[in-house]
């Protein structure tokens, strides 16, 4: 199946400069020296230069970079196609590690599968490139839930 099966129409034609915006306030994607390098309707790419402060104890890229990389991409995937005013957060993730991410650099491709009012059902692929070749080793499924406006003048 391929990525364009997956298209929807946002319902934000601004998708791509709130979403700049936004990532203005991504303070732990900063921290990790994550970039998005892509911003297209319900699909987001990323990319991380690994160092060793994404290294868990055995030198692998550590899960939790893995799961925040995922997490991140699909999240804004989502955002991309929900209207102006809304927000979304992360209602359920699940990272299936595959191999371990030994490499240079990694990138993480998010995609919405289908996009609802309330939910939208994401994934994402994280590959690793170690000596100029790509490897799976990640995919991430997640449940994004939108906020509606007057839902977050209630939490502030």
């Amino acid at each position: 199946m391929s990525i364009s099966e997956f298209k929807y129409k946002t319902r934000n034609p601004a998708f791509r400069e709130l979403i700049k915006e936004k990532l203005k306030g991504q303070h732990f994607m900063r921290l990790m020296d994550f970039e998005i390098t892509e911003i297209n309707e319900g699909e987001i790419k990323g990319e991380l230069n690994i160092e060793q402060k994404h290294h868990q104890q055995n030198g692998f890229l550590h899960g939790g970079v893995i799961s925040t990389m995922s997490d991140i991409v699909m999240g804004f995937a989502a955002f991309s196609l929900v209207p102006e005013d809304f927000h979304v957060v992360t209602a359920e993730l699940k990272v299936s590690y595959f191999a371990p991410g030994i490499g240079e650099k990694a990138f993480a491709f998010g995609r919405v599968l289908k996009s609802g009012k309330k939910l939208n059902f994401c994934e994402a692929e994280i590959y690793i490139e170690n000596k100029g070749k790509r490897k799976l080793i990640a995919h991430a499924t997640s449940t994004m839930a939108s906020i509606l406006p007057e839902e977050m003048k209630n939490k502030k």
